[in-house]
């Protein structure tokens, strides 16, 4: 290192500085590159103060045990930062010293000091050693030990060579031109300009941005070849988005479309652009933009700035949408990832669940919703599996342009303030598709108006409208949907084998409750956008309606279904067992036949007493099963039974409710008995005591050996129930919380017992979940039973419709969807059977 002291050694091996070093000499190795003391300064670009050093030389430089060293102007005090590492040849090390009070950017550091420095003028060696420069005054820049030195600004009284350099400023360095030239005159060496800390671990400048092809961008796989770099493409804007929180659009490739690329690789891509959307970035327009390459979700997707969308400036060729089937593997989707997107042939509607929170709408590819394998197939089977990897093809999302959470709830009181938590965060918007006149259902078909972009994010593949979708009004939606309502159940199911002579029903009321949560201090609700509750969230054994008016709603609805039922005889699940807040077991019931004998006339409708039979209320739920009946078309058959000696540890129904029984028989002219029993398995959704309740991942979900347990029981029950009171049919109706095809109607089946959903309504399902379809209601029947029956049906009135629309959603967002008709009266249907007078 010449005068700088170094020794000369082969390649490869570090430089050590020793004692016998002069003062500063051109040929040094290692230099004081920068000084910058302005940090923190009003105005100033960075917050701290630093010196930035240099390795000249021709072999890297152990720092160790060497500093740098601070003194004002005309000071002889000197401040030290020790240095550690090595310095590699042609590399910057950056020591970051004190910080001022304003603001700036962070300094890279390599070493860290606290030495507030002048900004304007002072004095800075590079000593090696940790020792203090002392007793030098204003010659220091001649001592033995000092390797570099700079004078910065006039009035510094020590420097090297003929004078101090230039006076930096708050907004200015001093420091060596880009191939750090050494003459070791300060004055002529260093000239004033913007600081640019750049030390051992500072990141390289990014290159030049690189013209791409929007299919180079997306390349032939899952993710981009290019993802990391930066690029500039040119495309069409194809749909855009300023409000809704997607902050960006999608960009095709001029005169694509309309059959997609043969290489596999899309023609679309999507153009992250936070804040205000460019002025450019209009649908139509061709466009350049300038952006790094990333996968975020799944989705390839330029970042840019709104500077840097520009007009393309020359003229260009439309894109067209494509037009081909929806593509049934993700290796397919991704080849159109992006791009103008025309869907034919037929869509159903599979999934309203999230359609009020995320705006959103499951379809599937034909003219059937997607359904849960295990409807259809038994569970465990190839069969089932074959279902699942059916849905897999034909699932797409209807999105609505936006990433808005429209039932987005807080629990901080920081963050609700004087409103209870939990509070609604977006109640002031409405999400699209939904409708009380327009209603989008699971089953209706779909016909798309307009076309959309394929995307995909939150780990589904979706069609994006060209613009965001806004309810109520649903204006530029780019899709229709039939309304497949009905006012009442279809006659002509039930009527398949002549006119029935009677009809009866199974219906889950969902948590019907007349017990309120405002009543019991306990309990905690979920709040509308007004701060009132709708529904028991928690605390308390209470379910269903909070308040007086909640349940008011909630009754309108359910008494608007029963009596379009038209049927004779109900079964009745989730109503409130009443003995377990204290009062008579069937109050409640008492309250709902109240209500329905207001609507459809005094003594229309009549309730069954509950059973002697039943076990202590110990063992009881807090919901139950329930029966009512039409006094003047049915007539009860002796008293009232149920399964009442199965509900203790290690029974069947410790953890279900007790199956009820009644014989019935036509009131007017002759007949034949039939007994009536109403169910509510376990549910799937935890797992029972029993061995094998676990979910085992087969489609049953949880606690199926309790299913089939009680199943089992019920199986041995009834016979002898009917027999006692001379009945040859046997109806067995309610949730059994199974799907057609698994192991605990297997029991019943197995014993003789017909699902007459399945029989006379195929096709049709009393329930929708996580985007399947199939029915956990069921009206089973012996034999004789089947003889007797002319038809069914399931009435479609809840579980494909919205849950806006559900009582308990009341007055969520900016638009009512209450109404007093029986739709989404529950989260099941009812399932209707037409029954003869005799069997035959």
């Amino acid at each position: 290192m010449g005068a700088a002291g170094a020794i000369a050694l082969t390649a490869g091996v570090v430089s050590v500085a020793t004692s016998a070093q002069a003062a500063p000499s051109p040929t040094a190795g290692v230099v004081i590159n920068e000084v910058y003391g302005g940090g923190g300064n009003s105005g100033a670009p960075y917050k701290y103060d630093f010196i930035e050093l240099a390795n000249t030389g021709s072999a890297p430089v152990s720092l160790a045990g060497w500093s740098v060293q601070y003194a004002s102007a005309t000071g002889a005090g000197w401040a030290t930062t020790p240095l550690t590492g090595t310095l590699p040849v042609g590399t910057t090390y950056v020591v970051k010293e004190a910080a001022g009070t304003g603001g700036g950017s962070d300094v890279p550091a390599d070493a860290t000091g606290t030495i507030a420095m002048s900004g304007t003028a002072g004095k800075v060696a590079l000593v090696n050693s940790t020792t203090a420069l002392t007793g030098c005054a204003a010659t220091c820049s001649a001592s033995a030990q000092v390797v570099d030195f700079v004078g910065y600004g006039t009035t510094a009284n020590d420097y090297a060579g003929t004078g101090p350099t230039v006076a930096p400023s708050n907004t200015t360095s001093v420091s060596r031109n880009a191939t750090h030239a050494n003459t070791a005159n300060n004055s002529a060496d260093f000239k004033a300009g913007a600081p640019t800390p750049t030390g051992l671990e500072t990141p390289p400048p990014p290159p030049a941005p690189v013209e791409k092809t929007i299919a180079e961008v997306q390349g032939p796989g899952a993710t981009s070849p290019l993802a990391g770099e930066t690029v500039v493409v040119k495309g069409v804007v194809t749909a855009a988005y300023p409000t809704g929180g997607f902050n960006g659009f999608f960009l095709q490739t001029q005169g694509t479309g309309p059959e997609p690329r043969a290489d596999g690789a899309s023609d679309g891509v999507y153009v992250f652009q936070p804040g205000t959307l460019s002025p450019e970035a209009v649908v139509g327009n061709f466009v350049q933009v300038t952006g790094k390459v990333s996968e975020f979700g799944g989705l390839t997707e330029i970042t840019t700035t709104a500077a840097d969308v520009v007009d393309a400036g020359v003229a260009f060729t439309p894109v067209q949408p494509l037009v081909t089937g929806w593509p049934t593997t993700d290796a397919k989707r991704e080849s159109i990832e992006g791009m103008l997107f025309q869907p034919t042939g037929a869509y159903t509607v599979t999934n309203t669940f999230g359609t009020n929170q995320y705006g959103e709408v499951g379809l599937a590819v034909g003219t059937t919703p997607l359904l849960q394998n295990t409807e259809v197939a038994k569970p465990g089977t190839p069969e089932a599996d074959a279902v699942v990897a059916d849905n897999a093809k034909r699932l797409v999302t209807l999105d609505d342009g936006s990433s808005t959470n429209f039932t987005a709830s807080s629990y901080s009181t920081a963050t609700c303030g004087a409103r209870p938590v939990p509070c609604l965060l977006n109640a002031d918007k409405t999400p699209a598709y939904v409708s009380t006149t327009k209603p989008v259902r699971v089953g209706a078909p779909a016909t798309f108006t307009a076309p959309v972009v394929v995307d995909y994010r939150f780990n589904l593949w979706r069609f994006q409208p060209t613009s965001q979708v806004v309810g109520p009004d649903n204006a530029t939606s780019p899709v229709t949907f039939t309304n497949t309502r009905t006012p009442a159940p279809d006659e002509r199911d039930l009527s398949q084998r002549g006119t029935p002579d009677l009809k009866v029903a199974s219906f889950n009321v969902l948590n019907y409750f007349t017990d309120l949560g405002d009543a019991d201090p306990s309990c905690t609700a979920y709040y509308d956008r007004d701060s009132s509750g709708d529904t028991v969230r928690d605390g308390c054994d209470n379910r269903g309606a909070w308040n007086a008016a909640d349940l008011a709603r909630q009754t309108e609805k359910e008494v608007s279904a029963i009596n379009a039922l038209d049927a004779d005889v109900v079964g009745l699940m989730e109503v409130e067992n009443s003995a377990q807040f204290g009062h008579s077991r069937d109050e409640t019931l008492s309250r709902l036949v109240a209500a329905l004998n207001a609507k459809a006339g005094a003594g229309t409708w009549a309730f069954v007493p509950s059973s002697t039979d039943l076990p202590p209320v110990s063992q009881q739920d807090f919901i139950t099963t329930a029966m009512i009946y039409k006094p003047a078309t049915v007539m009860r058959v002796d008293r009232s039974r149920a399964l009442g000696d199965q509900s203790g540890e290690g029974q069947a129904f410790v953890n279900a409710r007790e199956p009820i029984a009644q014989t019935f028989k036509k009131k007017k002219g002759k007949g034949d008995k039939f007994l009536f029993v109403v169910n509510h398995f376990k549910s799937k959704g935890s797992a029972g005591p029993f061995p094998g309740d676990a979910d085992s991942g087969d489609g049953q979900g949880a606690s199926v050996t309790s299913r089939v347990l009680q199943a089992q029981a019920l199986r041995d029950w009834v016979p002898g129930v009917a027999a006692e009171y001379g009945a040859k049919a046997i109806v067995m109706a309610g949730d059994y919380n199974s799907y057609t095809m698994e192991d605990p109607l297997d029991v019943l089946y197995r014993a003789g017992y017909t699902d007459v959903g399945s029989t006379f309504d195929p096709g049709q399902y009393s329930y929708s979940f996580s985007g399947t379809s199939g029915s956990l209601d069921h009206i089973l029947v012996n034999a004789a039973g089947l003889k007797m029956s002319t038809g069914a049906d399931h009435w479609n009135i809840n579980s494909g419709e919205s849950v806006a629309l559900e009582y308990s959603r009341y007055n969520y967002h900016s638009t009512d969807f209450h109404d007093p008709g029986p739709y989404r009266s529950s989260d099941h249907d009812p399932v209707v059977l037409g029954l003869k007078a005799f069997v035959k």
